[in-house]
């Protein structure tokens, strides 16, 4: 019933097409788009596209390499990471839509090669033991319940010496954060965990800790900039408010309010499996 109501949360009804339309209007062909030219909608997470090209920084991202995104959304990381650095990319996420418009686009931008999308539950991976070489995850766990599972099957599909990477949200000091918020409209299908929660079950799973930092005045200094493009007029057509519906401005204003007031912080780590 929670992924029911976690897929409901996210589906937009005609995506690809509300997506194609803000591209035209902001002068793009959709015939001839690249990877960068959607970085402003699918990189649907705090800190946008610069976040992603610092975790594949330190994940150490190369040629060969074969990656998962586990929640990835409409594919923004995977096909970055396969553009950037011709790496094998494989995407699942719970949304049917989501996987739809992420197949649609990365066969737009002619990555069809080097990308592999797959519709499915993270806590019932679709991939045998030892698959991946990098397993990835961007705002993906808050609204996952049972973190036990969920870490256990990244571990499981992770090679040995692998590496795994995240850029998420824990839950702050201060208390429950205001909803509703980009992942959930209200506290139903919120499950943030402390860090030091998370940090203890990663060392209980068998991860070493290799890199564990707290980034969230990096993205309140980004929330900053993006309120100073608001007020100077210079926003755009194609963005991830695209992706959160009627209520995208009070999850915006939600976010910011939230991270401000330590309710919510922003944590990037990299792991190794033993």
């Amino acid at each position: 019933m929670i992924d029911t109501r976690v897929e409901r949360h996210y589906s937009v009804s005609g995506l690809l097409e509300i997506i194609l339309n803000a591209l035209a209007e902001e002068g793009k062909d959709c015939a001839n788009i690249t990877p960068s030219d959607l970085a402003a909608v699918d990189a649907f997470h705090t800190r946008g596209r610069q976040a992603t090209i610092e975790l594949a920084s330190l994940a150490q991202i190369k040629p060969g390499l074969h990656v998962l995104d586990v929640g990835c959304g409409i594919g923004g990381s995977v096909r970055y990471l396969a553009s950037e650095y011709g790496c094998q990319a494989t995407g699942i996420d719970l949304t049917r839509e989501y996987i739809d418009v992420a197949t649609a686009l990365t066969k737009r931008v002619g990555l069809e090669n080097a990308v592999t999308l797959h519709c499915g539950s993270a806590l019932a991976l679709p991939f045998g033991d030892t698959s991946f070489d990098v397993v990835w995850t961007e705002h993906a766990q808050m609204n996952v319940h049972d973190k036990v599972h969920f870490y256990r099957e990244i571990s499981r599909v992770l090679k040995s010496s692998g590496t795994f990477v995240f850029h998420d949200l824990f839950q702050g000091a201060e208390g429950a954060p205001h909803y509703p918020v980009p992942w959930a409209e209200q506290s139903s299908l919120s499950f943030l965990a402390s860090p030091e929660t998370i940090r203890n079950l990663l060392e209980g799973t068998g991860f070493e800790i290799l890199h564990w930092r707290d980034v969230t005045p990096d993205a309140i200094a980004w929330f900053d900039s993006v309120i100073d493009r608001i007020g100077q007029g210079t926003t755009s057509a194609l963005g991830v408010h695209l992706l959160m519906g009627e209520t995208a401005q009070k999850k915006f204003m939600n976010q910011m309010k939230n991270l401000r007031e330590n309710r919510i912080v922003v944590l990037q780590a990299v792991l190794r499996k033993p």
